[in-house]
């Protein structure tokens, strides 16, 4: 069906694709555009979606104390899985404060950039909606 899409759609044939399976709606849409009770609350390609949240980072830092974040201010822990941890960043944050403090801990095994799925965009932006 995707290739069905994509075929209309370099033939120059506007497509409109509708979707709740948004892993898909990721891969085969050019444009997105999310819908809230009958109103469009956001719209753009998923780069430009994904631009409007907040910057995570993952980051993996073996034998660290539980908090060792702590100290660091605007950082938001989102998820552990043993000793790799996903931060959420306030806007304007350096991430390079989150890897100073995680080096004063001793080895950092990974420190990444994490970027949102269309399925996170879709429910961070219905949650603004609601609030």
């Amino acid at each position: 069906m995707s290739a069905v899409l994509r075929e209309q759609a370099a033939a120059g044939i506007p497509v409109i694709f509708s979707s709740h399976e948004l892993e898909l709606v990721e891969r085969v849409c050019d444009r997105v555009g999310i819908i809230d009770r009958g109103k469009m609350v956001a719209s753009g390609t998923v780069d430009e979606l994904r631009a409007g949240g907040r910057e995570r980072r993952r980051v993996d830092v073996p034998g660290a104390a539980d908090d060792w974040e702590a100290g660091v201010p605007g950082v938001r822990l989102v998820e552990r899985d043993g000793s790799r941890r996903l931060f959420e960043l306030d806007p304007g944050v350096d991430d390079q404060a989150l890897l100073q403090a995680a080096l004063a801990t001793g080895p950092v095994r990974a420190f990444e950039r994490v970027e949102p799925s269309l399925g996170e965009i879709f429910r961070a932006v219905l949650g603004e909606a609601a609030a």
